[in-house]
This record gives structure tokens, C-alpha cells and sequence, in this order.
């Protein structure tokens, strides 16, 4: 398969801008690049999800893809799951010997021997994920796209996938593997290429000829400057503290301090626990053992709304559209609901005192719009994101975890939301960013906490020199995680 010049552009961002992409039979081919690279759109111009605004795209056979969210129809059986696209008929109607025939052989190509009428419902996530991968071979296709298929896994179902893919590799295929997950990259990868702000820095590269090091810096680039903030006073009291915390998503001995006027950043590979951990912080998921202290003081939050009225914590999640915004509701109304008690009288909540209270923050983050009633939906990604922090600015947050922050905005947006956050703490915020940019990080962060595995594996004090930062901070997440 071959992609030449691919050129795909969207309101206020350039997402591909001639990329490159050579894929061989036989082999298994890395895609990299930081959020916002370029990949997503390339995988939806591969799939025919998105028509190229120019380029050329050729490939001798069917690509299928396999994401990194199942689509499978839980009450539907295995044959029926993967003879979904093409079910066999007879007369009109569904073959279903033919389906449970053409469903065994493509669940033996991935070396699993289960009934093809079972239900997919209740099947570990292991198997799901071949059958996954059965139902992409059973349309015949000579190239298979793997879209970051392990960030769920378990290392030993990680390795029974690789498996599958390797002979699959040895068979002729030709595999497309998308991943942040270096590691498994180098285990499992022949060539790699490289997306940056949608160009391609590395082009069809034999993988064993490119160090950890020169990958890193292909994904991030050099160019990049860091922005030259204002000097910003010294980190005051502790505001929050977490003390050998373990919680039911599996986190263990998590200890870590956030200061007020200091931005402290979690990093971490894709499925490292980042989000995880700060949503266990708000209640959303029990905390087993370990303490929690705000402001000092040994406590329990009991869910998003006890962390805002009872602790003035924040949270600016990484997913806008689903779990920061009702997109389609006004810009107003998105602001004001954390602080509805705040605004309610006797007779309800005003529209104005809505308007009121929006249009201070809109006018605080330059949030650009004809008027506050506008629905959120119709905002670009980066005026959306920043209604998300107003909101919880207006609640008065003293603790603000920023999730993701700039994923999906132009780069002119992103600059601006660095200073933006950079300027919440010397405004006196304690501020803990989650962010896999790891320019981002080095940019803003005072302490980097590296995470692997659900567990911090290192700290490290930020003199935002990225050479050395970067280097320090990927020792971290490599040191005893393998070659």
C-alpha cells in the first residue's frame, strides 16, 4: 500500500500536509506521532472514512482496520460478529452454515477454538480483540490496520495478540501498527513513520536503523521553542498530597504533592493511569489504601460534586464532547452549572445572571463569539476546551486537573492555552496536567511525575531545558519496562 502527498485540511487546521506512507506485504509497519500529528486522519483517509484534498493513495488489496474501542454487537454471536459486513445467504436469507463455517476458519487463523455461535457478551478482553481481528481477515484484506490496540491489555494478552500478528506478518500480510507505546513498538515493528503537524519526518524507515532517542525527537521536533513565560513566584503550601494512595483501577503506593502557584505534570505512555488516578482523586472510583490530604487536612471525596463544594477541585477532562460540555446547550449555561446553587433564587436560575456570569470568563480566556447564548457545539475545538475551563473557573477551584488540554487544536490555539494555564498558577492555582505532548510538559510543568504501569516510576524537577528534561523523563518510563 502507498500514500503519497496526502493533503487534508479542516476549519482553522492544515491535518495532513503531504504525508507519505509505504507499507510492504509482509511486514509490520509502525505509524508515530504525538496527538494532533496527523494519524487519525490518515487512518480515516486509508479507510475511506475522509476523501483526501489531494494526493494519491494505492493498495492491491482490502485494508481493514481494527480500533482501539471494540465494535462488536455484544448480543450477537462470534459468526454473526464476523460475518457482520458480509453475511453469507442463501435464497435471500442468512447462511448460517456458511457463517459458522467461514467464522471457524478465520478464528483459526488467530489460534482460537470457540463455539461460533456463543455470544460475544462476557468473552474476555483478550478474545474480543482476536475476534477483532478475525472478523478484519474475513474480508479478505491485505492489509490490516491495528489503531492503538493495547491500550486495555494485559501484558500476556498483549503478547498472544503480537503473536497473531506475527504470523500473520510471516503470511504475507501487510500490518499497518499504531501505538505510543515504544516498547511494544520495537518488539514488534519492522519500519516505521514518523507524523509531525502532518508532514512526514520519517518516511518508511527500517526501525533497528532509528535509536529510542532520534524516534523521540522525529515525533516531537526540535524547531519547537519554549514559550518565555514571566517569572512566576515559588510554590506556597501544600494544597494537595497523596500518600502510598492505591485504588480499585489497580494504582499502588502513589505519592505525590501539588503546591499552590505550582503546575505539576503526570506523565506517561498511553495507558500508564494518569486519568485514571485523577479520577480516583474524584471520587469516581474507590481509593483502597494510602491518605489523601487537602490543604493539609486527612479526607474522603465522595464524587465530583463533593471535590468542588466541599474542596474546590476542579477537573477539565481530556473527552470535551462526551464528559466536559453538553454541546448543545449554550455557552452560558455550560459555565454556570457548577455554581447553579450559587445562582439559584427563589424563583429559579435567571438567564441573565447566566449571561452575567459567562461573559466574565469569556472575556477572561478570550473565548471568541458573537454572544454567550450561542450552542458549544458550534464552537471550534479550541473555543470549546476553553469553555470547559471556565466553567470551572467560575466555581472558584483553588485545585485544577487539566486533562489533555490542547488534544485537536491548532497550534496557535495551543500556545495560546500554555499561557493561559501557565498564568492560572501564578494566579496562585494548584495545577496537576495530564498531557501526552511531551513538549507540553517540558513547557509547562514545574515537577514531571513519570507513570507506568498505574504506579509513579519517577519525579523530575523541570528546568525546561527539553533536551535534558526529555531525556530524564523517557529514562523513567524505560528503566525496567523492557528493550
Amino acid at each position: 500500500m502507498r500514500a503519497e502527498g496526502l493533503v487534508k485540511a479542516f476549519p482553522g487546521v492544515r491535518a495532513l500536509d503531504g504525508a507519505n506512507l509505504r507499507i510492504e506485504p509482509g511486514s509490520v509497519h509502525a505509524l508515530l506521532g504525538e496527538n494532533g500529528a496527523g494519524k487519525s486522519t490518515l487512518i480515516k483517509i486509508l479507510t475511506g472514512v475522509y476523501k483526501p484534498d489531494a494526493g494519491r493513495l494505492e493498495s492491491d488489496g482490502e485494508i481493514a482496520v481494527v480500533h482501539q474501542e471494540r465494535n462488536l454487537v455484544p448480543g450477537f454471536s462470534i459468526a454473526e460478529n464476523i460475518m457482520l459486513r458480509r453475511p453469507p445467504s442463501k435464497r435471500g436469507l442468512l447462511d448460517r452454515a456458511a457463517a459458522r463455517a467461514e467464522a471457524v476458519r478465520c478464528l483459526d487463523l488467530v489460534g482460537l477454538d470457540l463455539d461460533p455461535d456463543r455470544p460475544v457478551r462476557g468473552l474476555p478482553v483478550s478474545q474480543l480483540q482476536l475476534i477483532e481481528v478475525a472478523k478484519a481477515l474475513s474480508l479478505g484484506a491485505g492489509v490490516l490496520l491495528l489503531d492503538e490496540p493495547t491500550t486495555a491489555s494485559t501484558p500476556s494478552e498483549v503478547e498472544r495478540l503480537f503473536t497473531v500478528v506475527r504470523r500473520l506478518r510471516d503470511a504475507g500480510t501487510a500490518v499497518l501498527f499504531v501505538s505510543h507505546k515504544l516498547e511494544e513498538v520495537y518488539d514488534l515493528c519492522d519500519t516505521v513513520t514518523v507524523l509531525r503537524d502532518g508532514v512526514s519526518v520519517l518516511e518508511s524507515v527500517p526501525l533497528a536503523s532509528v535509536s529510542r532517542t532520534d524516534l523521540i525527537t522525529a515525533m516531537v521536533g526540535r524547531e519547537h521553542t519554549v514559550l518565555d513565560f514571566p517569572a512566576r513566584a515559588e510554590p506556597a503550601e501544600p494544597m494537595l498530597e497523596l500518600d502510598s494512595v492505591s485504588t480499585a483501577l489497580g494504582h499502588h503506593d502513589v505519592s505525590l504533592t501539588v503546591r499552590r502557584g505550582e503546575i505539576v505534570g503526570l506523565y506517561g505512555l498511553v495507558g500508564a493511569g494518569r486519568t485514571e488516578l485523577a479520577k480516583s482523586l474524584l471520587g469516581l472510583s474507590a481509593i483502597t489504601s494510602g491518605s489523601v490530604r487537602v490543604r493539609g487536612k486527612a479526607t474522603r471525596i465522595r464524587g465530583v460534586r463533593d471535590a468542588l463544594r466541599r474542596h474546590r477541585i476542579g477537573y477539565v477532562p481530556e473527552d470535551r464532547k462526551h464528559e466536559g460540555l453538553f454541546l448543545e446547550q449554550s455557552i452560558a449555561r455550560n459555565i454556570a452549572v457548577p455554581v447553579w446553587d450559587r445562582l439559584s433564587r427563589r424563583l429559579g436560575i435567571s438567564a441573565r445572571s447566566e449571561r452575567e456570569l459567562a461573559a466574565r470568563y469569556v472575556d477572561r480566556l478570550g473565548i471568541r463569539l458573537s454572544s454567550v447564548d450561542r450552542a458549544v457545539g458550534e464552537l471550534s475545538g479550541g473555543n470549546q476546551q476553553k469553555v470547559s475551563l471556565a466553567k470551572w473557573l467560575a466555581a472558584d477551584t483553588e485545585i485544577l486537573v487539566i486533562d489533555e488540554p490542547t488534544v485537536g487544536i491548532d497550534l496557535r490555539t495551543k500556545a495560546a492555552f500554555h499561557e493561559l494555564i501557565w498564568k492560572l498558577a501564578a494566579d496562585g492555582l494548584a495545577v496537576v496536567l495530564i498531557t501526552s505532548d511531551l513538549v507540553e510538559m517540558v513547557t509547562l510543568a514545574d515537577r514531571i511525575f513519570v507513570m507506568r504501569e498505574f504506579a509513579v516510576r519517577g519525579e523530575v524537577v523541570n528546568d525546561h531545558d527539553y533536551p535534558r528534561t526529555s531525556q530524564a523523563v523517557m529514562g523513567h518510563i524505560h528503566a525496567g519496562a523492557g528493550s
